[in-house]
């Protein structure tokens, strides 16, 4: 019996959380080794572990997996969140990549001079209210189902809940011209797994304050 993944990361959002997420809707348990300080990301260069000499880096199936999209796409696939098909799969990417896009905007935010945060935030709430949310509302509507693709739950579902429970963290209310989007939220929180990720004590992180940008600019030389 293989062991449980392991997440090399530090205890922050950054690019694990959506590892994180698609591991817990899968219900996968994991183990995390926290980078809290400069010395531990010097380590895990040092010993050879990281192929690019970066993080996130996921212990899974024998592989020190690093990249991102790699790392998902892996956890996808593995856990029947990948689509049936080629078709299926393209589709999943493609919506994917628009909530990565989104979250990639919200994750910088708070690394970012004060001068331009207003100004980055309202760039956000308008991409995701006139170029993200659309597309998803449209797909819902026009087939009718619960689930993004395919009928049934896929990476593309928990990384749009994902993205949308992010926006609300910025603006509430942001979901108000968009029905079906608010009740895709509604289902897809109350899928166990999900249900489960998302109570207090999980392994879900909270939002980026100053203390951990601090905390992580000292770490990454940033």
């Amino acid at each position: 019996m293989a062991g449980k993944p392991k997440l090399h990361y530090t205890k922050g959002r950054g690019k694990m959380e959506s590892i994180r997420w698609l591991l817990a809707a899968a219900g996968v348990e994991f183990e995390e080794e926290f980078i809290e300080k400069k010395e531990d990301l010097e380590k895990l260069r040092n010993d050879g572990v990281l192929l690019f000499q970066q993080v996130p880096m996921v212990e899974i199936d024998g592989m020190r997996m690093v990249q991102t999209r790699a790392i998902l796409s892996y956890i996808a696939a593995k856990y029947n969140l990948y689509g049936k098909d080629l078709k299926e799969r393209a589709w999943i990417d493609m919506y994917v990549e628009g909530t990565t896009d989104l979250m990639g905007m919200i994750m910088y935010l708070p690394f970012q001079p004060p001068d331009t945060k207003e100004k980055n935030l309202a760039l956000i709430i308008e991409r995701a209210t006139t170029r993200y949310f659309p597309v998803y509302e449209k797909a819902l509507k026009d087939h009718g189902q619960d689930y993004l693709v395919g009928n049934k739950l896929s990476w593309a579902d928990v990384h749009l809940l994902e993205a949308i429970l992010m926006t609300e963290e910025c603006k509430p209310d942001v979901l108000s011209a968009f029905p079906l989007l608010q009740a895709f939220k509604g289902r897809i929180s109350n899928i166990p797994t999900i249900k489960k990720f998302l109570q207090p004590g999980s392994q879900r992180k909270p939002p980026t304050d100053e203390k951990f940008v601090a905390v992580v600019r000292k770490i990454f030389n940033i």
